[in-house]
């Protein structure tokens, strides 16, 4: 962002930077708020329920099949869409391929596109110390307040009304039109991704039950599944896992998330080189983003995109490796 410019009163009149925008421009209405507990709990709830759920009256193959594509969906939107390509800038993208991520983006129930940029950057702005959203680190290292911290992290900083300021930590895609209807319409991608799984398990069914059990598993059970690994990002990744690379944060690489979270656990390298591309750029780390950034090259929907190269790597890597 350009800062303003400003004459200074002095006899050289040498220009001076105007003070940044506040990091907070205010607080949640009661209404959004609202939105935000039942966006969390009703989902949790869910899952909470699915273990009894399935050992009554089991998991279908319709169910398990509109779970996994709804999963993928909006899980690309999030760490392909929300993470890489609009916090980040990792790439460039055909408009129609921007309007497309935001709205998968969407359908994971995290916010709009323009909030949750704005939440992120101002995490890596901050990562770690005050100012960072949703540091596990914030209270301390005993067991209580490391305890603390894992909840905060995790989903207790969900719950707090303060507002991340967008015309500070997202102006560029304040000013994108595009962006900006798809991110007021939020409550309706919200509902196609609660309605749709219902009405797909109901026609491949041809039956009311198999309408329920799919807005059940495909719709919030598969919101939660994806929210808790987004949020493990959040927390797990800055507490436990290896730190291969020189970040100024606890930033870690946790493995067992990879697959579900489609490369994003391997945090540690996006924390020491954020507009990265590739996030497990070391042999085995399996990143299903960074693959599908890969095949939208190839297929000419995106462009300039910041893949790592050896060079920056060895400069990254810390003393030990």
């Amino acid at each position: 962002m350009t800062a303003t410019l400003q004459q200074s009163p002095g006899p050289a009149s040498d220009p001076v930077r105007t003070p940044p925008k506040p990091v907070i421009d205010g607080r949640r209405s009661l209404k959004v708020q609202i939105a935000v507990y039942f966006g969390v709990v009703a989902p949790l709830l869910a899952l909470l329920a699915a273990v009894p759920f399935a050992w009554g009256w089991g998991l279908t193959w319709v169910d398990a099949g509109l779970f996994a594509a709804f999963y993928l969906f909006a899980a690309v939107g999030i760490t392909v869409g929300y993470h890489r390509h609009f916090t980040h800038g990792s790439f460039k993208a055909k408009p129609w391929l921007r309007v497309l991520l935001a709205i998968a983006g969407s359908t994971a129930l995290q916010g709009p596109v323009l909030v949750w940029v704005a939440d992120h950057r101002r995490h890596h702005a901050f990562s770690d110390r005050d100012g960072d959203p949703h540091s596990p680190w914030l209270y301390g290292t005993s067991p209580a307040a490391i305890a603390k911290g894992f909840w905060h992290a995790h989903m207790g900083w969900l719950f707090e009304r303060d507002s991340t300021n967008i015309d500070r930590f997202a102006p560029d895609l304040a000013k994108d039109a595009a962006l900006v209807r798809v991110d007021r319409s939020f409550w309706l991608w919200t509902a196609v991704s609660l309605v749709l799984p219902a009405v797909l398990g109901g026609l491949l069914t041809w039956s009311w039950w198999g309408a329920l059990t799919a807005y059940f598993w495909a719709g919030l059970v598969r919101v939660c599944v994806l929210h808790h690994v987004t949020w493990s990002i959040n927390s797990v990744c800055h507490m436990i896992g290896e730190r291969p690379f020189t970040a100024r944060d606890r930033s870690a690489n946790f493995w067992p998330l990879a697959i579900l979270s489609l490369g994003e656990s391997w945090h540690n390298l996006h924390h020491a080189d954020p507009t990265s591309a590739r996030h497990g750029v070391k042999r085995g780390q399996i990143d299903i983003s960074a693959r599908l950034i890969w095949l939208f090259e190839k297929f000419g929907w995106a462009h300039d995109v910041r893949w790592p190269n050896d060079k920056r790597l060895a400069r990254l890597t810390v003393a030990s490796e």
